[in-house]
């Protein structure tokens, strides 16, 4: 199953390369700078969350980190697609962990290290990087008035919902407490959780 996953990965990203190979992208000038570095931002965050729930599937084996890695991966690739779109660089290492940005290196090496101390250890890593990136997808979609973008962003951000709900689940019943909020308002997470 631990191959299997990662040659999906593998497969799904060359597939995604193949197919846009043929599509004709449009210039990035139709993209202000910010909008632009916001993109790129966001398909290398996508690939932190794919690579640790990767991670962490290998360590301890728990379905929930496979199932996640999966849509990561499709999260990833819809943002490959407005990349491809506008003209602009992938970012996105083909190695597991590694990134260009450098905060978002940080952050891997912290939950990837994190995710190996216990089970709750790694479902607590999962659900704060999908409450940052709720943050950051919020913050993107107020930043831009681009229909495709948005739409795209909107999308991403009620995966990370789901996301967020599969973790808090399985933290509520490692600890039989109600889940706590690490980056987000309670509040904002309480109506995430439907609570």
């Amino acid at each position: 199953m631990k191959k299997t996953i990662r040659s999906l990965m593998v497969i799904s990203g060359m597939l995604t390369a193949a197919f846009f190979v043929s599509v004709a992208p449009v210039s990035a000038a139709g993209l202000t700078p910010a909008e632009q570095a916001q993109l790129v931002f966001v398909r290398e965050e996508e690939k932190l969350a794919r690579d640790i729930y990767s991670v962490l599937y290998e360590t301890w084996g728990t379905p929930v980190f496979a199932n996640i890695t999966e849509s990561e991966q499709r999260h990833m690739n819809a943002v490959l697609m407005l990349l491809v779109k506008y003209g602009i660089p992938d970012p996105a290492s083909p190695q597991i962990g590694v990134f260009s940005d450098p905060k978002l290196q940080e952050l891997y090496r912290q939950l990837a290290s994190q995710g190996q101390q216990s089970l709750l250890d790694a479902m607590k890593a999962g659900a704060l990087i999908e409450e940052v990136d709720i943050k950051d997808l919020r913050i993107a979609i107020d930043d831009t008035n681009r229909t495709d973008l948005r739409r795209v962003y909107g999308n991403l951000e009620r995966g990370s919902g789901s996301h967020l709900r599969a973790f808090a689940s399985h933290i509520e019943a490692l600890t039989g407490e109600r889940y706590v909020a690490q980056f987000l308002a309670q509040d904002e997470v309480d109506e995430i959780l439907g609570r």
